[in-house]
């Protein structure tokens, strides 16, 4: 059975007596307690509801990647489709969960060919790794023999088509000239991306894909 406590007694001159002062005193630390534990919960709970702020990518703008441009806010990538080396439809969707190199290129583009073999290597480096190069010519039809020429010639890359520059057309903003290379996150979204060509199995490229692979 609960009891019921007395209110706090005061002494002849009307002021709170010494019990009373006690009862006064554990009210105040009592409430100063309850506001502490309140705000506790409520940084917590802001913690777990605020977006965490996007990685910041500039400290790989250097050396090889100096003309990389970061995107401020990730943008979501083209959803225009374009085939693989048998001719079957796919689409960037395809590869979300990957961090993805997509690269723009074309038979006819010396800078691209230039770049061609780091980008092969950059994907051998990842071979185990939720990552891939999507290399995607630009080519027209007539040129598909020497487009697969190549690529055959920077194993272990992979063949793209995309003759009608649905995926290239797509782009927000479109891309001013090839070599084109985006950088894609594992939640499919655009980070950066740079205009012409780079070497790609550089320091500072291979930093940038370890640190979008180890992004929560």
């Amino acid at each position: 059975m609960s009891t019921i406590q007395n209110p706090p007694t005061e002494d002849g001159n009307g002021k709170p007596s010494g019990a009373g002062k006690r009862s006064l005193m554990s009210l105040a630390i009592g409430t100063l307690m309850l506001i502490g534990v309140a705000y506790i919960l409520y940084v917590i709970l802001s913690a777990s509801i605020k977006p965490k702020a996007a990685l910041d990518l500039n400290e790989f703008k250097v050396g090889a990647l100096a003309k990389l441009q970061i995107v401020a806010e990730p943008r979501p990538v083209p959803t225009a489709g374009f085939k693989d080396a048998d001719g079957k439809p796919v689409t960037l969707a395809d590869f979300k969960g990957q961090v993805v190199v997509l690269n723009l290129w074309a038979t006819w583009c010396g800078p691209c060919k230039e770049e061609m073999p780091t980008l092969a290597k950059l994907q051998a480096a990842y071979a185990a790794s939720p990552f891939k190069v999507v290399a995607v010519s630009v080519d027209s039809i007539d040129y598909d023999d020497l487009a697969r020429s190549d690529i055959a010639k920077t194993p272990p890359l992979a063949l793209y088509r995309d003759a009608k520059y649905a995926l290239a057309f797509g782009l927000t903003p479109r891309p001013a000239g090839l070599p084109t290379t985006l950088i894609i996150d594992r939640k499919g979204m655009e980070r950066a991306r740079l205009e012409g060509g780079a070497d790609w199995s550089s320091p500072q490229a291979r930093g940038l894909v370890e640190a979008l692979l180890a992004e929560k």
